[in-house]
Protein backbone atom coordinates (compact mmCIF):
# COMPACT_ATOMS: atom_id res chain seq x y z
CA UNK A 1 0.00 0.00 0.00
CA UNK A 2 1.25 3.48 -0.85
CA UNK A 3 0.99 5.97 2.00
CA UNK A 4 -0.20 9.31 0.68
CA UNK A 5 0.42 12.62 2.39
CA UNK A 6 0.50 16.31 1.53
CA UNK A 7 3.59 17.87 -0.01
CA UNK A 8 4.03 19.97 3.12
CA UNK A 9 3.99 16.92 5.38
CA UNK A 10 6.33 15.07 3.05
CA UNK A 11 8.81 17.94 3.30
CA UNK A 12 8.51 17.91 7.09
CA UNK A 13 9.04 14.16 7.11
CA UNK A 14 12.23 14.49 5.08
CA UNK A 15 13.56 17.21 7.38
CA UNK A 16 12.88 14.97 10.38
CA UNK A 17 14.53 12.03 8.63
CA UNK A 18 17.66 14.05 7.92
CA UNK A 19 17.75 15.40 11.46
CA UNK A 20 17.50 11.90 12.94
CA UNK A 21 20.08 10.57 10.49
CA UNK A 22 22.56 13.36 11.24
CA UNK A 23 22.13 12.90 14.99
CA UNK A 24 22.65 9.15 14.73
CA UNK A 25 25.80 9.54 12.65
CA UNK A 26 27.42 12.31 14.71
CA UNK A 27 26.25 11.55 18.26
CA UNK A 28 25.56 7.80 18.36
CA UNK A 29 27.82 5.99 15.90
CA UNK A 30 31.14 7.18 17.41
CA UNK A 31 30.21 5.87 20.88
CA UNK A 32 27.82 2.98 20.28
CA UNK A 33 30.31 0.11 20.50
CA UNK A 34 31.74 1.44 23.76
CA UNK A 35 28.19 1.69 25.16
CA UNK A 36 27.48 -1.81 23.89
CA UNK A 37 30.58 -3.35 25.44
CA UNK A 38 30.04 -1.71 28.83
CA UNK A 39 26.22 -1.85 28.79
CA UNK A 40 26.23 1.89 29.41
CA UNK A 41 22.85 3.62 29.18
CA UNK A 42 23.70 7.10 27.80
CA UNK A 43 21.13 9.29 29.54
CA UNK A 44 22.72 12.45 28.11
CA UNK A 45 21.98 11.25 24.57
CA UNK A 46 18.28 11.00 25.38
CA UNK A 47 18.33 14.48 26.87
CA UNK A 48 19.68 15.74 23.53
CA UNK A 49 17.07 13.72 21.64
CA UNK A 50 14.49 15.39 23.89
CA UNK A 51 15.71 18.79 22.77
CA UNK A 52 15.08 17.72 19.18
CA UNK A 53 11.54 16.66 20.07
CA UNK A 54 12.24 12.98 19.48
CA UNK A 55 11.29 11.87 23.02
CA UNK A 56 7.81 13.34 22.73
CA UNK A 57 7.07 12.83 19.06
CA UNK A 58 3.40 11.94 19.50
CA UNK A 59 2.73 14.28 22.43
CA UNK A 60 0.70 17.42 21.54
CA UNK A 61 2.55 20.72 21.67
CA UNK A 62 0.42 21.92 24.60
CA UNK A 63 2.19 19.33 26.76
CA UNK A 64 5.65 20.15 25.45
CA UNK A 65 5.75 17.53 22.72
CA UNK A 66 6.40 17.69 18.99
CA UNK A 67 2.77 17.03 18.07
CA UNK A 68 3.66 14.77 15.17
CA UNK A 69 2.14 11.56 13.83
CA UNK A 70 3.06 7.92 13.39
CA UNK A 71 4.76 8.38 10.02
CA UNK A 72 7.25 10.77 11.60
CA UNK A 73 7.60 8.46 14.57
CA UNK A 74 8.34 5.43 12.37
CA UNK A 75 10.88 7.49 10.44
CA UNK A 76 12.81 8.56 13.54
CA UNK A 77 12.95 5.03 14.96
CA UNK A 78 13.99 3.65 11.58
CA UNK A 79 16.84 6.15 11.13
CA UNK A 80 18.23 5.75 14.64
CA UNK A 81 18.00 1.95 14.53
CA UNK A 82 19.95 1.89 11.26
CA UNK A 83 22.89 2.98 13.40
CA UNK A 84 22.11 1.54 16.85
CA UNK A 85 19.21 -0.71 17.81
CA UNK A 86 19.72 -0.03 21.52
CA UNK A 87 19.09 3.70 21.22
CA UNK A 88 16.21 3.08 18.83
CA UNK A 89 14.65 0.66 21.32
CA UNK A 90 14.86 3.14 24.20
CA UNK A 91 13.39 5.97 22.13
CA UNK A 92 10.54 3.65 21.11
CA UNK A 93 9.86 2.38 24.63
CA UNK A 94 9.86 5.87 26.12
CA UNK A 95 7.50 7.25 23.47
CA UNK A 96 5.02 4.44 22.99
CA UNK A 97 4.79 2.80 26.40
CA UNK A 98 5.16 5.09 29.41
CA UNK A 99 4.50 8.39 27.65
CA UNK A 100 1.93 6.88 25.30
CA UNK A 101 -0.03 5.30 28.16
CA UNK A 102 -0.32 8.57 30.06
CA UNK A 103 -1.23 10.41 26.86
CA UNK A 104 -3.96 7.94 25.93
CA UNK A 105 -5.54 7.28 29.32
CA UNK A 106 -4.49 10.09 31.66
CA UNK A 107 -6.74 12.87 32.94
CA UNK A 108 -5.98 16.44 31.94
CA UNK A 109 -4.28 17.03 35.27
CA UNK A 110 -2.19 13.86 34.94
CA UNK A 111 -1.11 14.84 31.44
CA UNK A 112 -0.11 18.31 32.59
CA UNK A 113 1.83 16.83 35.50
CA UNK A 114 3.91 14.19 33.70
CA UNK A 115 3.91 14.69 29.94
CA UNK A 116 5.98 17.91 29.75
CA UNK A 117 8.82 16.27 31.66
CA UNK A 118 8.62 13.08 29.60
CA UNK A 119 8.28 14.81 26.23
CA UNK A 120 11.49 16.78 26.78
CA UNK A 121 13.34 13.84 28.40
CA UNK A 122 13.76 15.80 31.60
CA UNK A 123 12.38 12.53 32.91
CA UNK A 124 12.97 9.11 31.35
CA UNK A 125 9.94 6.82 31.53
CA UNK A 126 9.44 3.08 32.01
CA UNK A 127 6.45 0.74 31.71
CA UNK A 128 5.81 -2.37 33.77
CA UNK A 129 3.58 -5.26 32.73
CA UNK A 130 5.79 -8.39 32.51
CA UNK A 131 6.78 -10.35 35.61
CA UNK A 132 9.27 -13.13 36.27
CA UNK A 133 6.57 -15.79 36.12
CA UNK A 134 4.20 -14.11 33.68
CA UNK A 135 5.49 -13.14 30.25
CA UNK A 136 2.89 -13.71 27.55
CA UNK A 137 0.38 -14.68 30.27
CA UNK A 138 0.19 -11.13 31.66
CA UNK A 139 -3.26 -11.79 33.10
CA UNK A 140 -1.71 -14.15 35.65
CA UNK A 141 0.40 -11.44 37.27
CA UNK A 142 1.22 -11.65 40.96
CA UNK A 143 1.92 -7.98 41.72
CA UNK A 144 -1.02 -6.67 43.75
CA UNK A 145 -2.44 -3.27 44.62
CA UNK A 146 -4.78 -3.10 47.62
CA UNK A 147 -6.80 -0.04 48.54
CA UNK A 148 -5.99 1.42 51.94
CA UNK A 149 -7.82 4.69 52.54
CA UNK A 150 -6.62 7.25 49.99
CA UNK A 151 -3.76 5.06 48.78
CA UNK A 152 -3.15 1.77 46.99
CA UNK A 153 -0.45 -0.44 48.48
CA UNK A 154 1.62 -2.21 45.82
CA UNK A 155 3.56 -5.43 46.47
CA UNK A 156 5.41 -7.55 43.94
CA UNK A 157 7.85 -7.10 41.09
CA UNK A 158 8.11 -6.49 37.36
CA UNK A 159 10.75 -8.00 35.09
CA UNK A 160 12.45 -7.06 31.79
CA UNK A 161 11.64 -3.38 32.28
CA UNK A 162 13.34 -0.96 29.91
CA UNK A 163 14.82 2.00 31.86
CA UNK A 164 13.94 0.44 35.22
CA UNK A 165 16.97 1.96 36.93
CA UNK A 166 17.20 5.36 35.23
CA UNK A 167 13.52 6.21 34.85
CA UNK A 168 11.99 8.99 36.93
CA UNK A 169 8.45 7.73 36.46
CA UNK A 170 6.96 4.31 35.75
CA UNK A 171 3.55 3.26 34.47
CA UNK A 172 2.77 -0.03 36.21
CA UNK A 173 -0.10 -2.50 35.87
CA UNK A 174 -0.99 -4.36 39.08
CA UNK A 175 -3.72 -6.77 40.14
CA UNK A 176 -6.62 -5.20 42.04
CA UNK A 177 -8.99 -8.16 41.55
CA UNK A 178 -8.80 -11.90 41.03
CA UNK A 179 -5.91 -13.48 39.14
CA UNK A 180 -6.79 -14.13 35.52
CA UNK A 181 -9.67 -11.62 35.49
CA UNK A 182 -9.13 -9.26 32.54
CA UNK A 183 -10.96 -6.60 34.54
CA UNK A 184 -9.04 -7.27 37.71
CA UNK A 185 -5.97 -5.12 36.93
CA UNK A 186 -5.35 -1.39 37.28
CA UNK A 187 -2.72 1.05 36.01
CA UNK A 188 -0.68 3.24 38.34
CA UNK A 189 1.89 5.98 37.82
CA UNK A 190 4.78 5.56 40.26
CA UNK A 191 7.45 8.22 40.67
CA UNK A 192 11.06 7.48 41.51
CA UNK A 193 11.81 7.97 45.18
CA UNK A 194 8.45 6.67 46.36
CA UNK A 195 9.10 4.62 49.54
CA UNK A 196 9.10 0.90 48.83
CA UNK A 197 9.81 1.38 45.11
CA UNK A 198 13.25 0.16 43.94
CA UNK A 199 15.02 -1.23 40.89
CA UNK A 200 17.20 -4.31 40.55
CA UNK A 201 20.47 -5.02 38.80
CA UNK A 202 20.93 -4.46 35.08
CA UNK A 203 20.40 -7.58 32.96
CA UNK A 204 23.47 -8.82 31.05
CA UNK A 205 22.02 -9.24 27.56
CA UNK A 206 23.00 -10.70 24.19
CA UNK A 207 22.05 -7.54 22.31
CA UNK A 208 20.43 -4.13 22.81
CA UNK A 209 23.06 -3.77 25.52
CA UNK A 210 22.99 0.03 25.73
CA UNK A 211 19.24 -0.04 26.40
CA UNK A 212 18.87 -0.51 30.13
CA UNK A 213 16.84 -3.51 31.34
CA UNK A 214 16.17 -4.46 34.98
CA UNK A 215 13.48 -5.43 37.51
CA UNK A 216 11.17 -3.13 39.47
CA UNK A 217 10.28 -4.03 43.06
CA UNK A 218 7.33 -2.91 45.21
CA UNK A 219 7.43 -3.43 48.95
CA UNK A 220 4.35 -1.92 50.62
CA UNK A 221 4.67 0.92 48.14
CA UNK A 222 1.90 3.44 48.78
CA UNK A 223 0.50 5.15 45.70
CA UNK A 224 -2.13 7.92 46.00
CA UNK A 225 -5.48 7.22 44.35
CA UNK A 226 -5.00 10.19 42.03
CA UNK A 227 -2.12 8.26 40.38
CA UNK A 228 -4.53 5.70 38.94
CA UNK A 229 -4.66 5.97 35.13
CA UNK A 230 -8.18 5.57 33.80
CA UNK A 231 -10.68 3.49 35.71
CA UNK A 232 -9.93 0.86 38.33
CA UNK A 233 -10.02 -2.59 36.73
CA UNK A 234 -9.12 -1.43 33.22
CA UNK A 235 -5.35 -1.84 33.42
CA UNK A 236 -5.10 -5.01 31.34
CA UNK A 237 -7.46 -3.68 28.68
CA UNK A 238 -5.45 -0.47 28.51
CA UNK A 239 -2.21 -2.42 28.23
CA UNK A 240 -3.48 -4.41 25.26
CA UNK A 241 -4.37 -1.16 23.47
CA UNK A 242 -0.96 0.32 24.27
CA UNK A 243 0.70 -2.81 22.89
CA UNK A 244 -1.16 -2.36 19.60
CA UNK A 245 0.79 0.86 19.10
CA UNK A 246 3.90 -0.64 20.67
CA UNK A 247 3.98 -3.33 18.02
CA UNK A 248 4.28 -0.63 15.38
CA UNK A 249 7.23 0.72 17.36
CA UNK A 250 8.97 -2.67 17.35
CA UNK A 251 8.19 -3.07 13.65
CA UNK A 252 9.86 0.30 12.99
CA UNK A 253 12.80 -0.74 15.14
CA UNK A 254 13.07 -4.04 13.26
CA UNK A 255 12.85 -2.16 9.97
CA UNK A 256 15.71 0.13 10.92
CA UNK A 257 17.95 -2.73 12.04
CA UNK A 258 17.20 -4.67 8.86
CA UNK A 259 17.81 -1.62 6.68
CA UNK A 260 21.08 -0.85 8.46
CA UNK A 261 22.31 -4.40 7.95
CA UNK A 262 21.20 -4.38 4.32
CA UNK A 263 22.93 -1.08 3.53
CA UNK A 264 26.12 -2.27 5.18
CA UNK A 265 26.01 -5.45 3.08
CA UNK A 266 25.37 -3.51 -0.13
CA UNK A 267 28.31 -1.20 0.53
CA UNK A 268 30.63 -4.05 1.46
CA UNK A 269 29.66 -6.10 -1.59
CA UNK A 270 30.62 -3.13 -3.78
CA UNK A 271 34.06 -2.75 -2.19
CA UNK A 272 35.12 -6.34 -1.54
CA UNK A 273 36.85 -8.11 -4.42
CA UNK A 274 37.42 -11.83 -4.92
CA UNK A 275 38.68 -13.66 -8.02
CA UNK A 276 39.41 -10.32 -9.65
CA UNK A 277 35.95 -8.75 -9.36
CA UNK A 278 33.56 -7.20 -6.85
CA UNK A 279 31.58 -9.79 -4.95
CA UNK A 280 28.30 -8.07 -5.83
CA UNK A 281 28.81 -9.39 -9.36
CA UNK A 282 28.47 -12.98 -8.15
CA UNK A 283 24.93 -14.32 -8.32
CA UNK A 284 25.17 -15.87 -4.87
CA UNK A 285 25.72 -12.44 -3.35
CA UNK A 286 23.53 -10.38 -5.68
CA UNK A 287 20.53 -12.62 -5.04
CA UNK A 288 21.02 -12.23 -1.29
CA UNK A 289 21.00 -8.44 -1.67
CA UNK A 290 17.89 -8.61 -3.87
CA UNK A 291 15.99 -10.68 -1.31
CA UNK A 292 17.12 -8.47 1.56
CA UNK A 293 15.98 -5.33 -0.26
CA UNK A 294 12.60 -6.85 -1.11
CA UNK A 295 11.95 -7.90 2.48
CA UNK A 296 12.88 -4.47 3.85
CA UNK A 297 10.59 -2.83 1.29
CA UNK A 298 7.66 -5.06 2.28
CA UNK A 299 8.29 -4.51 5.99
CA UNK A 300 8.24 -0.75 5.55
CA UNK A 301 4.97 -0.81 3.61
CA UNK A 302 3.30 -2.96 6.29
CA UNK A 303 4.62 -0.80 9.11
CA UNK A 304 3.61 2.49 7.53
CA UNK A 305 0.16 1.12 6.69
CA UNK A 306 -0.40 0.15 10.33
CA UNK A 307 0.87 3.58 11.35
CA UNK A 308 -1.60 5.26 9.01
CA UNK A 309 -4.49 3.28 10.53
CA UNK A 310 -3.32 4.26 14.01
CA UNK A 311 -3.22 7.94 13.06
CA UNK A 312 -6.74 7.73 11.63
CA UNK A 313 -8.08 6.10 14.79
CA UNK A 314 -9.11 2.97 12.89
CA UNK A 315 -8.90 -0.60 14.24
CA UNK A 316 -5.39 -1.91 13.67
CA UNK A 317 -4.80 -4.80 16.07
CA UNK A 318 -4.46 -7.23 13.15
CA UNK A 319 -2.26 -4.95 11.08
CA UNK A 320 0.03 -4.05 13.99
CA UNK A 321 0.49 -7.73 14.86
CA UNK A 322 1.22 -8.56 11.23
CA UNK A 323 3.77 -5.79 10.72
CA UNK A 324 5.47 -6.60 14.03
CA UNK A 325 5.64 -10.30 13.17
CA UNK A 326 6.91 -9.78 9.63
CA UNK A 327 9.35 -6.94 10.29
CA UNK A 328 10.93 -8.64 13.30
CA UNK A 329 11.33 -11.96 11.52
CA UNK A 330 12.83 -10.48 8.35
CA UNK A 331 15.13 -8.38 10.53
CA UNK A 332 16.74 -11.56 11.82
CA UNK A 333 16.90 -12.98 8.29
CA UNK A 334 18.45 -9.85 6.80
CA UNK A 335 20.97 -9.47 9.62
CA UNK A 336 21.95 -13.12 9.25
CA UNK A 337 22.48 -12.76 5.51
CA UNK A 338 24.43 -9.53 6.01
CA UNK A 339 26.89 -11.39 8.24
CA UNK A 340 27.16 -14.02 5.50
CA UNK A 341 27.94 -11.38 2.87
CA UNK A 342 30.76 -10.04 5.06
CA UNK A 343 32.10 -13.53 5.61
CA UNK A 344 34.67 -13.79 8.41
CA UNK A 345 34.74 -10.01 8.84
CA UNK A 346 31.03 -10.07 9.62
CA UNK A 347 31.78 -12.16 12.70
CA UNK A 348 33.99 -9.46 14.21
CA UNK A 349 33.13 -6.33 16.14
CA UNK A 350 35.17 -4.24 13.71
CA UNK A 351 32.23 -4.26 11.31
CA UNK A 352 28.63 -3.24 12.06
CA UNK A 353 26.71 -6.35 11.04
CA UNK A 354 27.56 -8.49 14.08
CA UNK A 355 25.80 -5.92 16.27
CA UNK A 356 22.74 -5.89 14.02
CA UNK A 357 22.78 -9.69 14.26
CA UNK A 358 22.73 -9.56 18.08
CA UNK A 359 20.28 -6.69 18.41
CA UNK A 360 17.60 -7.94 16.02
CA UNK A 361 16.66 -11.03 18.01
CA UNK A 362 14.95 -9.06 20.76
CA UNK A 363 12.47 -7.75 18.19
CA UNK A 364 11.00 -11.25 17.81
CA UNK A 365 10.49 -11.45 21.59
CA UNK A 366 9.71 -8.02 23.07
CA UNK A 367 6.14 -6.65 23.23
CA UNK A 368 4.76 -10.05 22.30
CA UNK A 369 6.75 -12.93 20.81
CA UNK A 370 6.32 -13.97 17.20
CA UNK A 371 4.22 -16.87 18.45
CA UNK A 372 1.88 -14.49 20.30
CA UNK A 373 1.56 -12.35 17.16
CA UNK A 374 0.51 -15.45 15.24
CA UNK A 375 -2.13 -16.19 17.90
CA UNK A 376 -3.48 -12.64 17.61
CA UNK A 377 -3.54 -12.80 13.83
CA UNK A 378 -5.13 -16.26 13.61
CA UNK A 379 -7.84 -15.42 16.13
CA UNK A 380 -8.76 -12.28 14.25
CA UNK A 381 -9.32 -14.32 11.09
CA UNK A 382 -12.52 -15.72 12.62
CA UNK A 383 -14.04 -12.53 14.01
Amino acid sequence: MRITMSDERQETLELIRQSAKDFAETKIRPEMMEWDESQHFPVNIFKELGQLGFMGLLVPEQYGGAGLGYQEYITVIDEIAQVCGSIGLSVAAHNSLCTGHILQFGTEQQKETWLPKLATAEWIGSWGLTETGTGSDAGGMDTTAKLDGEHYVLNGSKNWITHAISSSVSVVIARTGEKGDSRGMTTFVVEKGTPGFTAGQKENKLGMRASETACLFFDNCRIPKENVLGNVGEGFIQAMKILDGGRISIAALSLGIARGAMLAAIEYADSREQFGKKIRSFQGISFKLAEMSTKVYAAELMTRHAGALKEEGKPMTQESAMCKLYASEISTEVANEAVQVFGGYGYTKDYPVEKFYRDCKLCTIGEGTSEIQKLVISRNLYR
